[in-house]
């Protein structure tokens, strides 16, 4: 089959590598009608995640039919048209009991082992495509995936609904949907939204479904800032032009927002001295969203953080964040909890997630997919990927 597979930083290629097949009684092997390229998968585009080979099959973000089913599946049926959550969940352990499925401890269990002589921690969840830190299970940029633990994930969808409508269900849509809910956003409601990619413009189409009052987003491209003000009703703030953190105050009187959502994660644009500091690896994150966030939400607000972060940050006003009484939320997203109501607001046309799509090609063609999305190029918002 054909797959987009890693080669280095910024090196992916569409290579003919080996066919899936069913492993355990529970799997189920997929052939992909649309995959997509993530805001999160430019982190491993740029060798930044720990423990990504040469080889690795991208791809957390996908959906198909099912070709073959595993003797051990009973939820799903071959000819089924499904998405696939990111998130691989056993659905029985601790953590899938309290529905909290990317803390699932049993898919992950190379990775667990390794954590806990380090630790004495759990593992996090395996993800689709998501480096060997996270499993390293092949992910779905790719003509066919094994799909494992397949009486949790996949998620049927109605004959209905074409693939644009629904394939952002694996991963950006809940992704946004926890992030606001996190942040406890409701009517009338303030929320500044650090981040104007996929996930910032989902965050904004669930924040505006809740009743949220105002909407600011943050980002230096004036193509999405117009096309978040635009489409959601977003305050857009530029701040390549102003400090974001001071324009919010100024729009708050002084207060600031009751939350903030970083929708941007570890490679923020952050300082000299951040920059410095990550070329001598002294730091593996950029601090700078989370610092603006703290700056920008009122005493007793929540800073929610779906942006991806890997390692250590430095200059964390932990401090301030302290003398405000901020609440911290954060984490992977535990997609399998959320797919029935997210599924309920596409169908009555509370959410259009499809909107944000601004380039549709073919899986051949994904190399250039990643260039284009990566240097923003072509007012590049979201590439939809399809075999």
């Amino acid at each position: 089959m054909k797959a987009l597979t890693y080669h280095g930083s910024k090196d992916v290629r569409v290579e003919t590598v080996p066919d899936p097949r069913i492993v355990e009684a529970d799997d189920i092997l997929l052939r992909v009608t649309a995959t997509a390229i993530c805001g999160s998968d430019l982190h491993l585009y740029h060798g930044k995640i720990p423990e990504t080979k040469h080889g690795d099959i991208f791809g957390h973000e996908f959906m198909g039919v099912v070709e073959e089913a595993g003797p051990g599946v009973t939820e799903v049926s071959v000819g089924d048209r499904v998405v696939i959550p990111f998130v691989i969940a056993c659905g029985h352990c601790f953590f899938c009991e309290l529905e909290q499925y990317a803390a699932c401890e049993t898919t992950n269990p190379d990775q667990g082992a390794s954590l806990r002589k380090r630790a004495m921690m759990t593992p996090p969840a395996a993800l689709f495509g998501y480096s060997h830190l996270y499993g390293g299970v092949p992910g779905g940029q790719a003509e066919f995936v094994r799909v494992p633990k397949a009486n949790v994930g996949p998620f049927v969808i109605p004959g209905s609904l074409d693939d644009e409508r629904v394939l952002f269900l694996s991963d950006i849509l809940p992704t946004g949907y926890q992030a606001v809910l996190n942040a406890k956003i409701g009517p009338g409601s303030s929320v500044a939204i650090f981040g104007a990619g996929p996930v910032g413009l989902m965050s904004a189409a669930c924040a505006r479904m809740l009743g949220a009052e105002r909407i600011f987003i943050v980002d230096d491209e004036p193509y999405r800032l117009d096309f978040a003000a635009a489409t959601y009703g977003a305050i857009p703030i530029d701040f390549s032009k102003v400090d974001s953190s001071e324009a919010i105050l100024e729009k708050t009187h002084g207060r600031g927002v009751d939350a903030s959502i970083d929708a941007v994660g570890f490679e923020a644009k952050g300082s000299t001295v951040e920059t410095v500091m990550s070329t001598l690896k002294l730091e593996t994150s950029s601090g700078e969203v989370i610092r603006q966030c703290i700056a920008a939400t009122r005493r007793g607000g929540i800073v929610s953080i779906p942006g991806v972060y890997a390692g250590f940050i430095h200059g964390f006003l932990l401090g301030d964040a302290f003398d405000k009484g901020l609440t911290l939320a954060m984490g992977q997203t535990h997609v399998q909890k959320y797919l029935p109501e997210l599924l309920d607001a596409i169908e009555d046309g509370r959410l259009q997630p499809d909107v944000i799509i601004s380039h549709r090609m073919k899986l051949a063609d994904a190399a250039r997919g990643y260039d284009v999305f990566d240097a923003k190029k072509e007012d590049c918002r979201k590439v939809v990927l399809t075999p």
